[in-house]
């Protein structure tokens, strides 16, 4: 069985003995009621031995003995309690894999596993993404279900040790290579330099024996890395790139051997192993750069993995002690030092400084800190010393949920690549029926027996599935690492590969185009002089509220010094205000559309809430319900409008994007802001729960929609939205939804996220392009014999070189300003 630790939401199986221990995460327990229904239901099943459930962590530990019941069995019964245990995602790192073809035979072979829903496999960082039902397959299934394909795995539990442990074996390897690249290249010269002669008209030939002695080693030690996955991909019933190169390298060299030995009539008495022996080196040689190029697209991941500082300084009975910094928990006190990196997510405690957040947010201005601050683990601290109490800790962290982001997106498929797998998945068998339809054609033509195979040899060589394979998750991974270093978390490939037919972009206002901390500006009460009670009747309605508009309300008659009184029966109204008891009389505070289904009249302050409304300020009425409806006054707050909203829509429309603004707020207000900035057309008065219904009509004309929000309110459109983009300083819950995060908020992001998918998405169709007209050019041309194996070696070489290169070329995208 399987060991790996336990984290949230995960299920580990490990062995003790004669009994099997699983932990396994429950969904929908609510209190110790669920938790002791569902141990009871365990407790009945034979072979159960202990079942444990814990409500806080929703795990549940559960020792069984297998060959009575199965984790299936158990998993079933929970469902049959009522609740659920969610599929999990394993994640494994995959060695053999040398082309797209083994791409397709590694998600077949898993997608066999019992259990497995998905299957997603990555060429270019050797990684698959498996999601398993609960009760399904367990890692050690998975990883034995692989080694019956030829293929081998282990699991991803630390992601930064097994990088680090790649990293160690890669250069190992690319020593290695490296060497058996010279050697083979030093065998076949003499043999290459034999043809260059020939062609330049000199009769120049090495004898037989010497050319056998010369293009062997190359061909099974050099070319050995060919051999082994070939045979394995044929024990399986499937083929791959490593088959064609062994079947037209070994035709080529079996054909010079026989006739070296046993001359035939009618075949022709010219030797082909220079062709066999530079078409190994060619492509070995080709596999060496491919290699050295793919490493340069991990290298977002691998910068934001560094910046995770391996010790911390833990305050501990007045003292500082150095302490790993996985070791450090939630509460810790922690001092950082000038010029240290921050080790952990807190909250400045004492000190002052500046902190450099350049490769976590892309703002390459370093930040002012102080007291009360958030800190983020990976920062770089400037001149000040610091210490600060820890908030967040492990997979919780920002620079974790930031890395975590990064791998999903290049993880993950965009739709393009599926239809891309599936050509791969029947190229190998095709090239081979080309291969053998060449060789019949030739003879069949009357040609030398040694044409013939020579012809079908070069088509079998020059044909290369790699170039397909690496096409798209080269520019993807590339693609969201670069977005990254901007400031801009791209969730999925699917989000990336959307983003660049963008149409129309709508806006939320609070908190998007404006700064999201508004400031009281005028108090104005029906009975003058009531100023104040005002304010201080509003802020003790609003003790309860999260809401923006609250929180200035509150910071205001903070600021006025006023004592606010206990408010009971609160009561958030989504998109309209709220509602709560003070001094026993029931206070309502909202917007006009509450007052009127209040019965509460506003006519006394009609013209007034107009002349603040179109100076661009938003109006909340306050008004008691009880004992009688009476308006008591209103409260004007204004918003900064963001200093970069204006370009930043000002960009859009210069690429031809619609904008629209959707918000909750008045229509004068809206109106007033929108045209500051330019914005096009205007939704105002929007309740929460119709902002979705917006964006499916605008979808429903046709247009490609990214909706832009921070609240909690907005999480519904960003997710019923083409593509949703979040503000990294909103809510959670918009950015979990949101197919795109922007760390900073920044408005001129959005074009940013929309100027770096049309690049990566332009990268992949000039990839594919190149990878399909390669092909469609080289095929024939080989069949007809206008090309040599020699050629055709080369020119396989250097298609996914030149592919994975032109991806490359995307870490040069900047944003247009």
């Amino acid at each position: 069985m399987n060991t790996l630790p336990r984290a949230p939401g995960k299920t580990a199986l490990i062995n003790q003995g004669e009994f099997d221990v699983i932990s396994l995460p429950i969904e929908g327990m609510t209190c110790a009621t669920c938790s002791g229904r569902i141990e009871k239901v365990l407790g009945k099943l034979d072979g159960i031995t202990n079942a444990t459930v814990n409500l806080a962590s929703e795990h549940a530990d559960v020792t069984f003995d297998s060959s009575r019941v199965s984790t299936a069995d158990i998993a079933s019964a929970i469902s049959r309690a009522g609740f659920s245990v969610p599929p999990q995602t394993v994640e494994l790192a995959i060695n053999g894999m040398t082309c797209a073809s083994c791409v397709a035979r590694v998600e077949k072979s898993l997608l066999k596993a019992p259990g497995v829903n998905e299957a997603q496999v990555n060429l270019v960082t050797d990684r698959a993404r498996v999601t398993v039902s609960a009760g399904g397959a367990s890692i050690a299934d998975l990883i034995a279900q692989l080694d019956k394909t030829g293929f081998g795995a282990k699991p991803i539990v630390d992601e930064h040790a097994v990088l680090a442990e790649e990293d160690e074996a890669a250069s190992l390897k690319a020593r290695k290579e490296l060497l058996i690249l010279m050697g083979a290249a030093l065998l076949t010269a003499p043999l290459i330099g034999q043809m260059l002669w020939m062609w330049a008209g000199v009769e120049f030939v090495i004898p037989p024996l010497v050319q056998i002695l010369l293009a062997t080693p190359v061909q099974f030690i050099a070319g050995a890395r060919f051999y082994v996955p070939a045979w394995k991909a044929l024990r399986s019933g499937s083929a791959n790139m490593d088959l064609l190169v062994v079947m037209g390298t070994s035709a080529a060299w079996g054909l010079s051997t026989v006739l070296v030995f046993y001359p035939l009539e009618g075949v022709g008495g010219e030797l082909y192993f220079e062709a066999a022996a530079a078409v190994i080196t060619l492509i070995l040689l080709g596999k060496y750069l491919e290699t050295r190029a793919k490493r340069g697209t991990t290298g977002a991941i691998r910068a934001l993995m560094n910046l995770r500082p391996e010790m911390a300084r833990r305050i501990k009975d007045g003292l500082e002690i150095e302490v790993p910094a996985t070791s450090v928990a939630s509460g810790d006190v922690v001092v950082i030092r000038p010029g240290e990196r921050v080790p952990v997510d807190g909250v400045i405690l004492e000190g002052r400084s500046q902190m450099d957040e350049s490769l976590l947010t892309g703002e390459s201005l370093p930040v002012d800190k102080e007291p009360d601050d958030l800190v983020t683990g990976g920062a770089i601290n400037g001149d000040g010393l610091l210490k600060i109490q820890t908030t967040t800790v492990g997979t919780e962290s920002a620079l974790a949920r930031i890395i975590g982001l990064i791998q999903n997106a290049q993880a993950s498929k965009a739709p393009v690549q599926k239809l891309v797998d599936r050509i791969a998945a029947v190229f190998v068998p095709f090239v081979i029926v080309i291969a053998l339809g060449t060789f019949g054609s030739w003879l069949l033509a009357d040609a030398p027996l040694s044409i013939a195979i020579i012809n079908a040899v070069t088509v079998l060589i020059i044909a290369c599935p790699c170039a397909l394979g690496l096409a798209t998750p080269t520019a993807i991974m590339v693609g969201t690492g670069v977005a990254a270093q901007q400031g801009i978390l791209i969730k999925d490939a699917e989000a990336l590969e959307r983003a660049h037919s963008i149409t129309t972009v709508v806006f939320d206002k609070t908190g998007t185009l404006t700064e999201g901390r508004p400031q009281v500006a005028e108090v104005v009460a029906v009975n003058k002089g009531q100023e104040n009670e005002l304010l201080r009747l509003a802020g003790s309605a609003q003790q309860g509220s999260e809401h923006p508009l609250a929180r200035a309300v509150l910071e205001k008659a903070n600021e006025d010094g006023l004592t606010l009184g206990n408010v009971s029966d609160f009561r958030a109204l989504p998109g309209r205000g709220l509602e709560g008891s003070v001094n026993e009389q029931t206070l309502v505070v909202g917007s006009r559309r509450l007052m009127s289904e209040e019965s509460i009249s506003t006519e006394k302050l009609e013209k007034q809430t107009v002349n603040l409304e179109k100076m661009g300020l938003t109006v909340m009425w306050i008004g008691y319900r009880t004992p009688e409806p009476e308006l008591l006054g209103i409260i004007a707050v204004g918003d900064t409008i963001k200093s970069t909203a204006q370009g930043a829509v000002a960009v859009l429309t210069q690429q031809r994007v619609d904008t629209v603004m959707l918000t909750g707020d008045n229509l004068r207000t809206a109106s007033f802001v929108a045209e500051k900035l330019g914005i096009s057309r205007v939704r105002a008065e929007v309740l929460p729960a119709d902002k979705a219904d917006e964006i499916e009509q605008l979808k429903g004309k046709g247009k490609v929609v990214a909706m832009v929000g921070d609240g909690v309110n907005d999480a519904p459109a960003l997710a019923t939205a083409d593509v949703g983009i979040a503000m990294g300083t909103g809510a959670d819950v918009a950015m979990h939804t949101a197919g795109v995060t922007l760390m900073r908020g920044a408005p001129e992001l959005i074009a940013d996220a929309i100027s770096v998918s049309k690049a990566t998405y332009s990268k992949i169709r000039q990839n594919l392009f190149w990878a399909f007209f390669y092909n469609v050019i080289a095929l024939p041309l080989a069949a007809a014999g206008m090309l040599s194996p020699v050629i055709a070696g080369a020119a396989m070489a250097m298609s996914s070189v030149s592919v994975v290169s032109n991806s490359l070329l995307l870490k040069r995208w900047r944003p247009k300003r």
